[in-house]
């Protein structure tokens, strides 16, 4: 019986083609924004997620901050940290090190191409190692950098890209950066990380040399001991800098923060932005159920005599409710299919036309399987709600009076 129902309403929806589609404007349009938007949201997320995937969850990074930041981390700012704060910090009780982290903005030149960028510098001792784990710095080609490396450097696996850099590079190469000659010791394994694959990693003595050394650092990297007490050795450690920088609490000037503090703050930006895309798709499928509902009113004025002829054969009045409760369900349900195969073009488009246009990896798209039946669940509700009173009135006719109804 069901099978039936379903027969004869995708025949009426068949005849009356061009309504149908216009009715469904509303819906698909509502579920393409909902699905293209939250998925360009999600696949930023993932994306962003897997820069601080290399970072464990016992490390806390610190940094100068105030309204005149910009550029690199801790450049521009009005009191930068200075490079005697590490050794303070590695004795707050629960710190296993504390490790100067100096960033240099400059043009890696290569084959008479250049591209500006920025190099990190290795630390010398034993932090060395702790980096080299903390990272999980392993090469595809050559070495990792050793102590006294001069003028020698260590490049991320995007730098092999034969469109950055003709032919790529490679270990054994020489390159210029900011018009100094380093040769290319290694390369490291790619990580699908927009930061490592295109890291340029050279010994803090050479970069200090090289750069110039202010007595300040762009930030500190620090590594607990226990990731159960990173809260308490983030607490002490704030204590540390406010008395060091003469700061009272909330007037801080520097940031103390985890990968997942920053990961929590991009969340509610995430979420901020898909409750708007979800308020305006509402809106448009509230449209849309509105235009369900004047269809099916139509419909039901242009089918009385259809009515009344299902009536005189034996329909009963729930029988007729089900055919056009039904049929207010499929436009919704068919929509809903439309938006969500628009949706997916759309974020997957933009996604690709994103990174062709950027020559960045960041800008993905990723649509969970969550969405995709909740729009279409939510679509066949919004044309069962749409179609519910123009099925009850379609049922309530008079089946002599509708035999009588001419158009």
């Amino acid at each position: 019986m069901l099978r039936d129902y379903f027969v004869f309403v995708l025949n009426n929806l068949k005849s009356r083609r061009l309504r149908s589609w216009l009715t469904m404007i509303g819906i698909f349009i509502g579920i393409a924004a909902v699905i293209s938007l939250i998925g360009l949201g999600s696949g930023l997320r993932a994306a962003i997620t897997g820069q601080f995937g290399f970072l464990g969850t016992d490390v806390l990074s610190l940094q100068a901050s105030g309204l005149a930041s910009a550029g690199l981390p801790g450049t521009a700012v009005a009191n930068p940290l200075s490079d005697t704060l590490a050794a303070k910090i590695a004795k707050v009780p629960g710190v296993e090190a504390a490790i100067n982290r100096y960033l240099k903005s400059g043009t890696l030149e290569f084959k008479n191409k250049q591209e500006i960028g920025f190099a990190m510098s290795m630390p010398e001792g034993s932090n060395r190692k702790i980096v080299e784990t903390m990272l999980n710095l392993k090469t595809a080609e050559g070495r990792l950098l050793k102590e006294g490396d001069n003028r020698m450097v260590l490049l991320g696996n995007g730098f092999t890209n034969p469109d950055i850099f003709p032919g790529g590079i490679h270990t054994g190469n020489q390159v210029l950066i900011s018009g100094i000659s380093y040769d290319v010791v290694g390369i490291l394994e790619k990580k699908g990380s927009f930061i490592f694959d295109n890291a340029v990693l050279i010994n803090e003595k050479t970069l200090l040399k090289d750069f110039g050394d202010d007595g300040t650092v762009n930030a500190i990297s620090v590594k607990v001991k226990d990731e159960r007490t990173i809260g308490k050795v983030k607490e002490n450690i704030e204590k540390l800098l406010r008395k060091e920088r003469n700061v009272k609490v909330g007037e801080e000037d520097f940031s103390v923060e985890t990968p997942q503090k920053a990961l929590q703050s991009l969340d509610s930006t995430l979420f901020a932005i898909n409750l708007f895309v979800i308020i305006i798709a509402s809106i448009s499928l509230v449209v849309g159920g509105i235009g369900i509902m004047n269809t099916m009113y139509t419909a039901v004025v242009e089918r009385t005599k259809e009515i009344g002829i299902l009536k005189s054969i034996g329909a009963r009045n729930s029988m007729v409710f089900q055919l056009f409760f039904i049929e207010s369900g499929l436009l919704g349900m068919v929509g809903g299919i439309v938006g969500v195969i628009l949706g997916l073009i759309l974020a997957y488009g933009l996604a690709a036309a994103g990174r062709a246009l950027l020559g960045v990896d960041l800008i993905q798209a990723k649509v969970s399987l969550f969405w995709i039946v909740f729009s279409l669940i939510f679509s066949f509700i919004v044309g069962l709600v749409a179609g519910l009173v123009p099925a009850y009135n379609a049922s309530q006719r008079n089946p002599v009076d509708a035999l009588r109804f001419v158009k």
